[in-house]
């Protein structure tokens, strides 16, 4: 149950991040991604950097992970999104972000052979289907009708990005301390962020910050999504692996809908709702199957151990 809440929370987050990502979009992408970032990397310092030095040489040992987990999770995942913002409408975004725990499904049972039930790979497919019904309100003819641009190309490489994380965090996050490593992440993401901030204010100028919008919208996006979130996420793929946690993104859309019900005074149909059940039916197939299935293959093993 426990990892379960985490995901919930997690999903609870990344909802106000694509909302209070869509009230500061007038900001540049990179510009976003890197001070969210600083203010997180600021935000993990006293729990993070005392771990970080009595674990310090896992880090140099495990280099190829660490930054392939920095570049993918902390760096370009959310800078992808932003940049996809710029071009595209936030329904194309969140129909292309309800198609990771699809791929995150089939790059775990290809990569690290994850084994999944039929009635699980429906549960898959009935989640992602009500994420998009919920997404286009029960007209999902006009998937095929979207206007689809540059802006949904950059959103492949979120997809992408956030896929590959979560493999490599099953394979690899338990060997780091739980906050330390996510401080290492976000240091080397603030430094690979740099230059390209640079290059986006030499080009565009420096944006104008408006106080406090800007500012706290940063604040938010720094302590909740990049460093309370990521933390959670992490510890839920250690526990679940990757394709039962991120099922669970397929909340994201039925979330950000609610949270538009109820900050910005957008209204929720009875389609939407019959897609939130269709998800919430689809992630607990997944999930309940895969504890029972869990179960028994501890059973197995320890019987074998008591032959």
């Amino acid at each position: 149950m426990y990892p379960y809440i985490l995901m919930v929370l997690v999903v609870i987050i990344y909802a106000g991040n694509i909302l209070v990502g869509k009230a500061i979009n007038d900001l540049p992408p990179f510009t976003i991604a890197f001070f969210r970032l600083l203010v997180a990397f600021i935000a993990l310092l006293p729990f993070g950097l005392k771990q970080a030095q009595e674990k310090w040489s896992l880090f140099p040992e495990y280099k190829k992970p660490i930054l392939i987990m920095s570049l993918t999770g902390v760096t370009f995942f959310n800078t992808f999104i932003y940049g996809a913002l710029q071009f595209t409408s936030a329904t194309n975004v969140s129909v292309l972000e309800s198609s990771i725990p699809v791929l995150t499904v089939i790059l775990s049972a290809i990569i690290l052979k994850e084994k999944l039930l039929k009635v699980q790979w429906i549960g898959v497919v009935l989640s992602f289907l009500g994420a998009i019904w919920v997404i286009l309100d029960g007209k999902l003819l006009l998937l095929a009708s979207t206007a689809w641009n540059i802006g949904d190309g950059i959103m492949i490489g979120a997809i992408v990005c956030w896929s590959i994380y979560s493999i490599y965090v099953k394979q690899y996050m338990q060997l780091f301390p739980s906050f330390g490593a996510p401080f290492i992440m976000t240091g080397i993401s603030v430094l690979a962020l740099l230059p390209f901030v640079a290059i986006e204010w030499i080009t565009y100028g420096i944006p104008t910050f408006q106080i406090p919008s800007h500012i706290l919208g940063l604040l938010f996006l720094g302590i909740f999504p990049s460093f309370i979130a990521l933390v959670f996420y992490n510890r839920a793929v250690t526990l679940l692996g990757p394709s039962h946690a991120s099922v669970f993104l397929n909340f994201l859309p039925v979330v950000t809908i609610i949270g538009a019900f109820l900050w910005l005074g957008e209204t929720i149909t009875l389609l939407q709702i019959i897609g939130s059940a269709f998800v919430i039916f689809g992630v607990m197939l997944t999930t309940q199957f895969g504890q029972e299935q869990k179960k028994k293959n501890e059973r197995k093993q320890d019987d074998k151990l008591s032959v």
